[in-house]
C-alpha cells in the first residue's frame, strides 16, 4: 500500500475509479430503450402483468409476505460495508465498514411487491385516463342521455381499469342507487378519481349542466400533466449533470490543477 502515498500512484488509482464509474455510467445508460419501453407497455396497459418472484410464490404459498429484493439489499450492503473494512484496514477500517452498511441498508430504496407495483400502475392509468373520461361524460350527459346509461357507454368505450369502474358505477345506477351517493363511493374507493367524483357530486346537488364542468375538468388535467412533463424534463437536464461533474472534475484537476501544483512545489522546494 505504500505507492498509494506516491502522487503518481494515487492519480493512476484516481484516474482509474473515474473511469470505472464513467463505465459502469455507460453501461447503466446502453439499455434505456428496453427500459422505456417497458415503461410505455405497463403504463398503456399492453404489457402482461408482473409475474411474482419464485420467493414471492414461496412465500405466498407459505402464507407470509415476503418483501423482493430484502435479501439482494442486504447483500448490496454488507459488500460495501466489507470493501470498506478491507481498503482501509485496521479497527478503523472495521468500524467505517460497520457503519456503511447500516447506513446503506437504512436509506437504500426498497423494492416493492408485485402487488404494490401493479396497484401504482393502474393508479397512473387513471389518472391518465381521467381527461378523457370526462370529455367523454361531458359529450354524453351533454346529449340528454341518463347518467347510468352514459356512464355504461363511457365504461364500455374506455379501456382498463377505468372501464371496470365506470361498469361497476353504471350497474349500480341502473339499479337505482342515488347518483350522488355513486360518484362519492367512486372517489372514495379510486383516489385518483376523487376530481372527476367531486365534480360529479357538486353538479348533480346543483343541478347545474354536467358538460362544462367535466370539460374543464379535462382540460385542466392536461395542463396538469403537461406542467408536470416539463417539471420531469428540467429535473432530468439538471440530474444528468451530475455524472459529468462527478467524471470530469476529478481528471481536470489531476490533468489541469495538480502538475501545476506539484511543479510548483518542487521549485520552491528547490530554491529554499
Amino acid at each position: 500500500m505504500t505507492w498509494l502515498t506516491d502522487p503518481a500512484g494515487a492519480g493512476v488509482l484516481l484516474v482509474g475509479a473515474v473511469g470505472a464509474v464513467g463505465a459502469v455510467g455507460a453501461v447503466g445508460a446502453a439499455r434505456p430503450g428496453r427500459r422505456a419501453r417497458r415503461r410505455a407497455d405497463a403504463l398503456l396497459g399492453t404489457a402482461d402483468p408482473p409475474r411474482p418472484r419464485r420467493a414471492g410464490r414461496w412465500a405466498a404459498a407459505r402464507g407470509s409476505p415476503v418483501v423482493p429484493g430484502r435479501a439482494r439489499r442486504a447483500a448490496t450492503a454488507l459488500a460495501a460495508g466489507l470493501g470498506a473494512a478491507v481498503f482501509l484496514g485496521g479497527p478503523g477500517g472495521l468500524v467505517t465498514g460497520g457503519l456503511l452498511a447500516v447506513v446503506l441498508h437504512r436509506w437504500m430504496p426498497r423494492a416493492r411487491s408485485p402487488a404494490q407495483r401493479q396497484a401504482a400502475l393502474e393508479e397512473a392509468r387513471l389518472v391518465r385516463q381521467l381527461p378523457l373520461t370526462a370529455e367523454l361524460l361531458a359529450a354524453c350527459l351533454g346529449s340528454a342521455a341518463s347518467p347510468a346509461a352514459a356512464v355504461a357507454a363511457v365504461g364500455a368505450s374506455v379501456d382498463a381499469p377505468m372501464g371496470r369502474r365506470l361498469l361497476s358505477t353504471a350497474a349500480e345506477l341502473a339499479l337505482g342507487s342515488p347518483p350522488e351517493i355513486c360518484w362519492r363511493r367512486l372517489g372514495e374507493e379510486h383516489p385518483p378519481l376523487a376530481p372527476l367524483s367531486r365534480c360529479l357530486v357538486r353538479t348533480s346537488l346543483s343541478g347545474a349542466p354536467a358538460a362544462a364542468a367535466l370539460c374543464g375538468l379535462a382540460s385542466g388535467r392536461r395542463a396538469e400533466a403537461v406542467r408536470a412533463a416539463h417539471a420531469r424534463v428540467r429535473r432530468a437536464g439538471v440530474l444528468a449533470t451530475a455524472p459529468l461533474g462527478l467524471c470530469f472534475l476529478p481528471a481536470f484537476v489531476l490533468i489541469g490543477v495538480a502538475p501545476v501544483v506539484v511543479g510548483l512545489t518542487g521549485r520552491f522546494s528547490h530554491a529554499m
